[in-house]
């Protein structure tokens, strides 16, 4: 149906060519190949040649059947005009006629003879001499001759001169006559000698009622040039088709190409519908294109043999998958895709002179129906995109095919992951790999998806992982590939990338990053980022540190000032302001005012990760309670305090258990990430060897609170009946002191009043909020 074309999208690496390919492939073996398609010469338009469908694999079968017409053809006529037969039919016609040329030109004679001139007829025309007696005379005799004699000559000849005109017209006629016997004769002898042979394949090719059109064209076209099939000979003029003649002349090929048949689609190979991807979409490769042949003394000449298919023509009645990328950078490419699906047929012209300033002689060859289903394979952003702004897209590509970047840890996937790998043995002549090597192919595939119960489907880098895991059993002279023959590939890839991350630890070494990793702090905790590659990411510990003071409602962050921040930043910073009044503003205003930076960080920063470790730090310095500093935390936070999932969960965790192995492990230093994290946990072995030894922690909290009791020391706290928290509580001490704040700033919006000021006081952002 016209319009239910296919836009595969998903991440890149997952795959989709791939799976799109063998899919389609599938598919097609339950769908029969179509036919082919030749172009023709027209005999009567030769600047239009023909296009026509025939069964599939009859292509190349009427190539052959032309090529032995041909032989046979010249072959039969040859032996026809040579025959008794022939030569005894064309005598019946030309000797009456030579007998009564003959006879009239013999009474001419005579008539002549009686008047003193002779009279012969030479294939220059009508030649009369004097004569004296029976001899003709020279010219020096003539003109020896008195007056009176020529002048008798002359007389006799002008007496002559109507029945010599009488005579030849009349012969002109017969020979007339005689000339268009002798070329029905040929016809019929023709038509008898070639007649058959065309009979034959109109028999042979009779489903193809365009083909048995051409086929009379071209026994028409043989009986009219019966000269160039006939078996050449000396003198017979066939040095005209010599190749300096035919260069010169600028015909591409002897007289006889135009019975040549262009296959340009061949569709009996593998017996099904084709599959065709293009991943070069030009003009020219998908549409075709239409070559020249340069002649000598310049300038081109083409012919129907010089057609040349694209894509489009090749997976005719099957599928075509394209980049849609590719294809839509294109402007003209893709306007005239969406031209041949609309119109359901594909017609051959070159880009060039379309739009040529001046029109040039070319071929325009009959368009060919179309039958395809286009996939257009690309992003989901370009899929949006094109969408968005090109109605055509919902119209022409009403199917749209999703694929996820995971697929489900379970039996069936790790069975899938299974299948890839014995796919790639087969296909790259790798190695086999144990049970081992397998189930650590899988856990990197989790690694990879993050989590524990999902399984990445970017495939692209699982192939490249058991390409290098080969190379390092074969390096090992291992006929199998190992677990730790995988691991080694994995730990390779990330060395030969991870340039940027070890030059940071260097700085953090040399004190240049001015981190703690024991201690306390008040209003400074370690925060986590990770820092994409593309190729790699890993993550880092970064410095976050608060500063707080009376104020009125003012919280400010100075990376956002400072506009290096992104807008998921600045949204999880302003989330901030809603902890606070829904914590302790209760029916006041927070006369707070307070700045949070990342220390040492002059990179654009996005993300709302950082959140709860902005929040920790600000809550530290209010309290004016230390913060533990061989803790790194991360986590996203809601306005109730609720901790939310982040990405790079592992990269942030690795990149903080590296620092720390700068120095010597304490077994007290770890992360705090969100409990909803937990599932996405699929650290390094290393790391996880050292939490299993006790050298290093993951805690999982599921509130603020959680987390600031395990960076404090103390407990958090919750409101009591009479809406106060606990004595010596972190809440309890941060609302002592904003209490405090408030008296503060009431005092000095009284001096000010008392002053002679407005006494209005100014709106604080962080006002009244649920008790």
């Amino acid at each position: 149906m016209t319009g239910y074309n296919i836009f595969v999208t998903g991440p890149v690496g997952v795959g989709k060519h791939t799976a799109v390919q063998a899919r389609l492939r599938a598919q097609a073996r339950h769908r029969p190949a179509p036919g082919d398609w030749v172009y023709l010469h027209d005999f009567h338009d030769p600047r239009r040649p023909v296009a026509v469908s025939l069964d599939s694999g009859q292509g190349k079968r009427l190539v052959g059947d032309m090529h032995q017409f041909l032989e046979d053809a010249r072959s039969e006529l040859t032996a026809a005009f040579e025959s008794e037969s022939y030569s005894r039919r064309q005598r019946e016609l030309t000797e009456p006629l030579e007998r009564e040329q003959e006879a009239a030109l013999e009474e001419l004679r005579e008539q002549a003879r009686a008047g003193g001139v002779a009279f012969e007829l030479t294939p220059a025309g009508i030649v009369t001499m004097p004569l004296r007696g029976t001899h003709s005379m020279t010219p020096d005799q003539f003109a020896e001759l008195p007056d009176q004699a020529r002048e008798r000559y002359q007389a006799a000849l002008e007496a002559l001169g109507p029945q010599v005109q009488r005579f030849v017209t009349t012969m002109r006629t017969r020979q007339r006559e005689a000339r268009k016997r002798l070329r029905t004769l040929e016809h019929e002898v023709a038509l008898f000698a070639v007649g058959h042979l065309i009979d034959d394949l109109k028999e042979r090719y009779s489903a193809s009622s365009r083909l048995v059109e051409w086929l009379s064209s071209v026994q028409e076209d043989v009986i009219e040039h019966l000269n160039q099939l006939q078996a050449p000979g000396p003198g017979d003029g066939s040095e005209a088709h010599s190749p300096l003649i035919q260069a010169i002349e600028g015909a591409p090929a002897g007289p006889l190409a135009r019975y040549d048949v262009n296959v340009f689609v061949s569709n009996g190979t593998d017996g099904h519908a084709p599959v065709v991807a293009e991943s070069n979409p030009t003009y020219a490769n998908l549409f075709g294109r239409i070559e020249h042949q340069g002649v000598l003394g310049g300038g081109f000449v083409t012919d129907h043999r010089m057609l040349r298919p694209g894509a489009v023509h090749r997976a005719n009645g099957g599928y075509l998958i394209l980049p849609a990328a590719e294809v839509l950078a294109q402007p003209l490419v893709w306007l005239k895709l969406k031209e041949i699906l609309r119109s359901g047929q594909i017609r051959l012209e070159n880009l060039a002179e379309q739009y040529a300033l001046f029109p040039t002689a070319t071929l325009t060859p009959e368009p060919i129906a179309l039958d395809l289903k286009v996939v257009l394979v690309g992003s989901p952003a370009l899929y949006e995109l094109a969408y968005r702004l090109d109605e055509d897209v919902r119209k022409l590509f009403r199917v749209k095919a999703e694929f996820d970047w995971r697929v489900a840890w379970d039996e069936a996937g790790a069975r899938g992951y299974a299948s890839f790998l014995s796919s790639q043995v087969r296909e790259g002549g790798l190695r086999h790999f144990d049970a081992a090597a397998v189930a650590r192919v899988i856990e990197h595939g989790g690694r990879l998806a993050e989590s524990q119960e999902w399984l990445s489907t970017r495939f692209g880098e699982i192939a490249g992982v058991a390409a290098e895991a080969s190379h390092w059993a074969s390096a090992d002279g291992s006929k199998r590939v190992r677990a730790d023959h995988v691991e080694r590939a994995i730990e390779q890839k990330m060395r030969r990338s991870d340039l940027i991350e070890r030059r940071l630890l260097d700085m953090v070494a040399e004190g240049t990053l001015m981190l703690d990793f024991d201690g306390e702090r008040v209003g400074q905790v370690n925060g986590l980022a990770v820092l994409d590659l593309g190729d790699y990411s890993f993550g880092r510990p970064v410095r976050i540190t608060a500063s707080a003071g009376p104020g009125r409602g003012a919280l400010v962050s100075i990376e956002r000032e400072a506009e290096l921040s992104g807008h998921i930043h600045d949204k999880g910073f302003l989330i901030l302001s809603g902890y606070l009044r829904g914590r302790y503003g209760g029916e006041r205003h927070i006369a707070l005012t307070a700045n949070l930076t990342f220390e040492q960080s002059y990179d654009q920063i996005d993300g709302d990760s950082a959140a709860s470790a902005e929040l920790y730090a600000l809550l530290s310095d209010i309290a004016h309670v230390p913060l533990r500093q061989d803790i790194a935390v991360t986590g996203s936070v809601n306005q109730h305090g609720e901790l939310q999932a982040i990405g790079g969960v592992n990269e942030k965790i690795e990149g903080f258990y590296r620092a720390c192995s700068l120095g010597d492990l304490t077994g007290r230093q770890g992360v705090i990430i969100p409990e909803t994290n937990v599932r996405h946990l699929m650290l390094s072995r290393e790391v996880v060897d050292a939490v299993r030894a006790g050298r290093f922690h993951v805690w999982s909290a599921r509130t603020v609170d959680d987390g600031i009791e395990l960076l404090t020391g103390l407990a958090a706290g919750r409101r009591g009946r009479d809406g106060r928290f606990p004595a010596g509580t972190l809440h309890a001490r941060v609302e002592e002191r904003l209490e405090r704040w408030a008296r503060i700033a009431e005092e000095q919006s009284g001096a000010e009043s008392s002053d002679g000021r407005t006494g209005h006081p100014v709106p604080a952002p962080l006002g009244p909020g649920r008790p």
